[in-house]
C-alpha cells in the first residue's frame, strides 16, 4: 500500500528549500556586496567630482586674480573640460554667458551655480578642498600675508600694483641667494627660496639661528621696492581715509599688510565708542579690495555640468568601480553557482547510482543500489531493489518453468513413445491396458497444455467469460462431489458449508476449476486422517468462499510464492503427486478476470487456508 512521504523529508521540500536558501543567499550577499562595493565607489566619485570642481574653481580664481577681464579664459577653460570631462560654463552675475567649453547650443543653466569667482572675496573652503597653497608654500613674513588672505577672503594671487617687474624681481632673486648661500656658510643652514604671487623671493630659515639676520642681513631683502613702496603709499592713503571716516586712529601698514599703531591719542569723537579692534582689519581689507578691482577680473557664476547638455547631478562610476562591481557581482554568482552544483550533485548521485543499477541489469547481471534516506529517492531505490529481487526471482522462476514444461511433457510422452515402440517391435501387445495406460499419458499432456493455454490467455487479458447468477451452495456441493472420490482415496474427508442463500454473478465453470483446483492442492498436501472445509460467506459487499486443509502449512518464506507458476512447497513430489504447479496461478488469474482475489494464510504444522473473494 503507497504510504506518503513525510513532507520533512520529501524530495521536492528539499529541492525548494535549497533553491531558496540559494536564492536568498546570493541576493543577500549580492544586495550587500554591490551596497558595500557601490558605496564606496560612490564615495570615491564624488570625493573625486568634488576635487575636479575645486580644482576647477581654483585655476579660475587664480585666472581670475591676475587678469582685468575674461577675454582670454576660453583656452583655460576648454582644457579644464577636458581634465575633468565635465561642461564649464562661466557667466556674468545676470547669467550672461561669458565662456563656454562647449560649442553649439548654449548650455541649460541650473538653478544654482557651482560656486561664485570672486578672487576679492573667494570661497576659502572651495579653495581648501582643492589643495590649493593660499595657506601653505610661505614662511616667515609671507605666511602672515597668505594668513591674512585666508581671514579677508583676499586671494593671495590677487596683487595689482604690487607685481614686480622683471629688474625688480631679478635684483630680489639676487640677494635672496646670497643669504641663503651666507645662512649655509656661517651657521650650516639650508635654506630655501619660495616666491610670492608678487614675485618677491621669501627664505625658509626656520632652521637658522635666531641672531642670523644680523649675521646676513640684506637691505635689498628687508626693504619694499620701488613698486611695492608706491603701491602700499597708495594703499596707506585709502586705509587713512576710511579710518578717518570711522573715527580710528592711523596705523601704519607693512609690507605683509599687517600694521602697527601710529603713536598719538585717539580721536576725541571715538573716545567713547570702547573697543574698535575690529576696525582697522576693516579697513585694510576694505581698501585693498578697492586697490585691486581694477587689475582683478569681474566676479562671475561658475556652472559646472555633463558633457552634452545633462545637467543632472547624477554622474558615471568610472571604469575602475565598474570593474570591481562587475567583479563583486562575477564572484556572487560564481558562489551561487558552486552552491547549486554543489546541491544538485548531492541529489543527483543518487539518481546515477540508479541509472548504473538500471544498466546493469539491462546487461543482465543482478544490481542493488543503497538506500540512504527516507525521501522519494530513497523509496524509489528501495523499489528498485525489490523489483530486482523479484525480476531474479521470475527470472529463477521461468528458468524452472522451462526446465519443469520441458519435464511435464518429455515424461508422458516418453511413456507414451516407449510403448508404441515397443508395440510397434512385437515386444508389447496393443492389449486394453497398454491403450488405458497410453490414453493416461495423453490426458496428463492435455491437461499441462491446457493449463498452460489458460494462462496464457489470461495474461493476455483474453478470458472470455459468460456470466451468469450462481448459487454458491450448490457449486460448493457439486466442487465436493467432484473430488470426494480423490479424497476418499487419500483419506481426507471433505466438509462444505454456506451461511445461508449466498448467490453472485460469475462463469460457473470458470467458478468451478478455480475452487476446484484450490480443493485438488489442498487435498494433495493434507495427510490421511485430515480434513479439506469449503466455507463460503458475506462480507461487506462480496462472497468469500475458504478452502482451508489441515496439512502440514507453508513456511512464511515460501507463502509469497505459492502463487508462482511451477512452484511446489515440497520439491521431490512428482508429476502425479504434486501436481504440475500451475493449479494456484491459474486459480488467482480466474479470480481477478471475475475482479476478485485470491489470498493465502498458513500455519507451520496446523495447516493452510486459501480465501477466494468476489464481488456479489
Amino acid at each position: 500500500m503507497r504510504t506518503d512521504v513525510p513532507l520533512h523529508r520529501s524530495l521536492l521540500v528539499r529541492v525548494l528549500a535549497v533553491s531558496v536558501l540559494v536564492s536568498v543567499c546570493s541576493i543577500a550577499a549580492t544586495a550587500w556586496l554591490t551596497a558595500r562595493s557601490t558605496t564606496v565607489a560612490i564615495r570615491q566619485e564624488q570625493g573625486q567630482a568634488l576635487t575636479d570642481d575645486a580644482r576647477t574653481y581654483d585655476t579660475l580664481l587664480g585666472y581670475a586674480a591676475a587678469h582685468p577681464g575674461w577675454d582670454g579664459a576660453g583656452k583655460i577653460v576648454q582644457q579644464l573640460a577636458r581634465e575633468t570631462g565635465r561642461r564649464v560654463t562661466i557667466t556674468t552675475e545676470q547669467r550672461v554667458p561669458l565662456v563656454d567649453s562647449d560649442t553649439g547650443p548654449p548650455a541649460t543653466l541650473p538653478a544654482r551655480p557651482t560656486a561664485s569667482i570672486d578672487p576679492l572675496h573667494m570661497d576659502t573652503a572651495l579653495a581648501a578642498a582643492s589643495g590649493s597653497s593660499l595657506t601653505t608654500g610661505y614662511s616667515d613674513a609671507s605666511q602672515g600675508e597668505a594668513m591674512a588672505a585666508v581671514t579677508d577672503h583676499i586671494d593671495p594671487r590677487a596683487v595689482g600694483p604690487f607685481l614686480l617687474p622683471r629688474k625688480e624681481r631679478d635684483a630680489l632673486r639676487v640677494a635672496a641667494e646670497r643669504r641663503a648661500a651666507c645662512l649655509r656658510d656661517a651657521f650650516g643652514t639650508v635654506a630655501t627660496i619660495a616666491y610670492s604671487p608678487s614675485g618677491r623671493p621669501v627664505l625658509d630659515t626656520r632652521g637658522a639661528r635666531p641672531y642670523s639676520d644680523t649675521r646676513c642681513p640684506s637691505t635689498v631683502l628687508d626693504r619694499p621696492t620701488a613698486t611695492e613702496a608706491k603701491a602700499l603709499t597708495a594703499l596707506q592713503k585709502l586705509v587713512d581715509s576710511c579710518l578717518e571716516r570711522r573715527h580710528e586712529s592711523n596705523v601704519r601698514l607693512n609690507l605683509d599688510f599687517s600694521w602697527t599703531r601710529v603713536p598719538g591719542a585717539v580721536p576725541a569723537q571715538a573716545a567713547d565708542d570702547g573697543p574698535r579692534g575690529g576696525v582697522v582689519p576693516e579697513c585694510v581689507a576694505g581698501s585693498r579690495r578697492e586697490q585691486l578691482t581694477p587689475y582683478v577680473a569681474p566676479p562671475a557664476l561658475l556652472f559646472l555640468s555633463s558633457r552634452g547638455g545633462d545637467t543632472s547631478t547624477v554622474f558615471d562610476l568610472s571604469p575602475e568601480n565598474q570593474a570591481r562591481i562587475a567583479g563583486v557581482a562575477a564572484l556572487v554568482l560564481l558562489i551561487t553557482v558552486t552552491a547549486s552544483v554543489m546541491a544538485g550533485t548531492r541529489l543527483s548521485r543518487p539518481l546515477r547510482a540508479l541509472t548504473d543499477a538500471v544498466r546493469q541489469m539491462e546487461e543482465g547481471r543482478a544490481a542493488r543500489v543503497e538506500v540512504k534516506g527516507k525521501d522519494e529517492i530513497g523509496r524509489l531505490a528501495a523499489a528498485f531493489n525489490a523489483m530486482a529481487e523479484r525480476r531474479e526471482r521470475l527470472e529463477e522462476l521461468r528458468k524452472a518453468m522451462v526446465g519443469d514444461v520441458a519435464h511435464e511433457l518429455r515424461t508422458p510422452l516418453s511413456n507414451i513413445r516407449g510403448w508404441l515402440e515397443a508395440a510397434q517391435d512385437g515386444l508389447a501387445d496393443p492389449d486394453p491396458e497398454l491403450v488405458a495406460s497410453l490414453l493416461e499419458e495423453a490426458l496428463l499432456l492435455q491437461r499441462v497444455i491446457d493449463d498452460l493455454q489458460d494462462l496464457a490467455v489470461a495474461d493476455a487479458g483474453e478470458l472470455r467469460m459468460h456470466t451468469e447468477p450462481v448459487d454458491v451452495a450448490d457449486l460448493l456441493t457439486q466442487v465436493a462431489t467432484a473430488h470426494r472420490g480423490g479424497a476418499e482415496a487419500a483419506g481426507v474427508t471433505l466438509l462444505t458449508k454456506a451461511d445461508g442463500r449466498l448467490h453472485l454473478v460469475a462463469d460457473p465453470v470458470r467458478l468451478r476449476q478455480m475452487v476446484g483446483n484450490l480443493v485438488s492442492n489442498a487435498v494433495r498436501h493434507t495427510p490421511p486422517g485430515g480434513t479439506v472445509s469449503l466455507l463460503a460467506r458475506h462480507d461487506g459487499g462480496d462472497v468469500v468462499i475458504d478452502v482451508a486443509d489441515t496439512g502440514s502449512g507453508i513456511a512464511p518464506g515460501d507463502l509469497p510464492l505459492v502463487f508462482e507458476r511451477f512452484w511446489r512447497v515440497e520439491k521431490s513430489r512428482s508429476r502425479r503427486s504434486g501436481g504440475s504447479g500451475l493449479g494456484l496461478p491459474i486459480a488467482r488469474k480466474l479470480a481477478e478476470a471475475h475482479g476478485g482475489s485470491l489470498s493465502a494464510t498458513s500455519v507451520v504444522g496446523e495447516g493452510s487456508t486459501f480465501t477466494l473473494r468476489l464481488p456479489a
